[in-house]
């Protein structure tokens, strides 16, 4: 591709509303163009870096045995009522009608779409098993859409469902799909980590997410360097301490104007452990008051899942709501009536606690679960944190951040069940399917690859996806001894099934410098003054070192670089 016929519209400045380097970059280097809040198009350079993500992805699902198929991203509301999603799926869910007022989704997800679309033409164990795949658009209405295309209303992804007689079936199925995102990942030159998720919304019982490693990442991982398992923030769970001691007599205490964990702490002299933290919510309308020990916060995932409510049902209770069962600020398990009560089980474990008494100005000390207070008992609702014993006792907790880039489920017959897929077994029994979901986020790895590649300059691609292997860059156009060489090296290396961008362009070197500092193409051939010579400049993008090379010696190691890149 010759750079004077070719559109690309870099930038000097930096958005104003970029957060992170892959945003900056990305949007600079004219990659990717906002539309509007979180809908983002895709300009030649950045479709050419998305084609060779997508490329990827294929290659790994085709070669572990995946097939492709696509369907629309337009889904009736039916199957999504079967499921039950249309209404627990949340605010997310762009939701529209057609001209004779019948209700559609454009899909954030296709579990529904691939179980209905199999149902009835997939009856017998004999076809089974079965690995389907497609590469679509995926539509989220983001509260708050951020990082650029890492977090957009509309993005390309990779998703899969595997199909299976068993749970020993899907047990391979799942570690068939592991390795080829292994594959993948490699493939795009990615730092990760793979840690056990939280199933979420999607249910199942087992799911493992594909961390990349990158401080701007919104997740954190938790890891301990004495195990091999690692874990989201949102699944990861520590050891709290159990705190036994002789149970002392209940007093009530004047706390005035002290109705923060710190304050209370403070003011009484005792550990923020001790201090049980009320959080108050409103689920589905109703009130619940959570209690956890005062140095821990509450995990909204953990709560989700005990729950078994969507997310968008959970809300803080405002302080009007509070004052109908307590006082905010003093809420307490000891005489709060008429509410539900939920109680980690951690605080079982610690005795003399100090609690709310649900009267302004006032706290209990000594309060012991059993004597002075009950609720429900639930097994961990807590957030792990960096320094936390892990709970499987490897050690103290490690914290890293990074992107999502990829996910695994173990659904079993949520969906299959619910939409009525099954299939006869080998003694003529009807059964539902056992299921997977595989989702790699095609747009979101290109943001993972730029924040792990990058300088002050601009990107570094990765051979393996970068929009062009080579860059030539042409000082002056108008001499006909540079014009002539650059032109024999851009022939010749796309004769030999390269990837190059000649930039021809009437600019200063400068410009062009800077262009393709910015753009981050790995290989660069600059041809100047000594072309009269057949002399150029070679240097990669990576370590920016210029060494003069005969132009048939550049094009050799051009070529032999690039191929044992996309061996590796």
């Amino acid at each position: 591709m010759r750079l004077s016929n070719y559109y690309m519209p870099t930038l000097r400045q930096d958005p104003v509303d970029a957060e992170t380097a892959s945003h900056k970059l990305l949007v600079r280097g004219a990659f990717i163009r906002q539309q509007a809040s979180g809908i983002y198009s895709f300009l030649p350079l950045g479709q050419k870096v998305l084609n060779k993500i997508e490329t990827i992805v294929r290659d790994a699902m085709d070669s572990h045995g995946a097939i492709e198929v696509s369907t629309s991203i337009l889904q009736p509301r039916q199957i999504w009522d079967k499921s039950t999603r249309w209404e627990t799926f949340g605010p997310e869910m762009f939701k529209l009608k057609d001209r004779h007022d019948r209700e559609y989704a454009l899909g954030p997800t296709a579990e529904e779409s691939f179980v209905d679309l199999i149902k009835d033409e997939l009856n017998s164990y004999k076809q089974l098993p079965l690995n389907l795949y497609q590469i679509v658009d995926k539509f989220r209405d983001e509260k708050r859409p951020r990082f650029g295309i890492n977090r957009s209303r509309d993005f390309l992804m990779k998703d899969a469902y595997t199909f299976d007689a068993d749970q020993e079936g899907l047990e391979k199925s799942y570690m068939n799909m592991w390795k080829a995102y292994e594959v993948a990942f490699d493939k795009m030159k990615l730092d990760y980590k793979v840690v056990e998720g939280d199933t979420g919304a999607m249910g199942g019982r087992k799911s493992h997410e594909f961390i990349a490693l990158s401080e701007s990442g919104e997740g954190i991982i938790l890891y301990t360097e004495n195990s091999d398992s690692a874990y989201t923030d949102e699944k990861a769970r520590s050891i709290i301490q159990a705190i036994k001691e002789d149970e002392k007599e209940l007093e009530l205490i004047k706390t005035t104007d002290k109705k923060t964990i710190e304050d209370v702490s403070e003011f009484l002299n005792e550990d923020k452990i001790k201090c049980a933290k009320a959080i108050d919510l409103i689920v589905e309308g109703e009130p619940v008051f959570v209690f956890i020990p005062g140095d821990r916060e509450l995990n909204m995932a953990k709560m989700i899942s005990y729950l078994k409510v969507p997310e968008h049902e959970i809300e803080m209770a405002d302080d009007e709501t509070i004052e109908k069962y307590t006082q905010p600020g003093y809420t307490g398990p000891i005489g709060l009536e008429n509410a539900r009560i939920i109680i980690d089980k951690s605080l079982t474990q610690i005795n003399n606690l100090v609690v709310g008494a649900n009267k302004a100005g006032y706290h209990y000390i000594n309060a012991n679960y059993g004597r002075d207070f009950e609720g429900e008992t639930a097994e961990d609702l807590t957030l792990a944190k960096e320094g936390d014993q892990a709970y499987d006792g490897s050690g103290a907790y490690k914290a890293a951040r990074g992107i999502e880039v990829g996910n695994i489920f173990q659904l079993g017959t949520k969906y299959s069940e619910a939409l009525e897929a099954n299939f006869l077994d080998q003694n003529g029994v009807s059964k539902p399917f056992i299921m997977g979901s595989y989702g790699i986020g095609i747009s979101r790895s290109i943001s993972a690859v730029v924040e792990q590649y990058h300088d002050d300059k601009g990107i570094i691609w990765p051979t393996s996806v970068a929009p062009f292997e080579v860059i030539i860059t042409l000082i002056k156009p108008n001499d006909e001894e540079q014009a002539n060489l650059a032109e024999k090296i851009y022939k010749e290396l796309k004769a030999k099934k390269i990837d190059v961008l000649l930039d021809d362009r009437n600019e200063r070197p400068g410009v062009k410098f800077n262009d393709r500092d910015l753009i981050g193409i790995p290989y660069r051939i600059t041809v100047g003054k000594d072309a009269v010579n057949s002399i150029i400049e070679y240097s990669t993008r990576a370590e920016m070192e210029n060494k003069n090379l005969d132009a048939d010696e550049a094009i050799k190691l051009v070529c032999e670089n690039i191929y044992k890149d996309l061996e590796d």
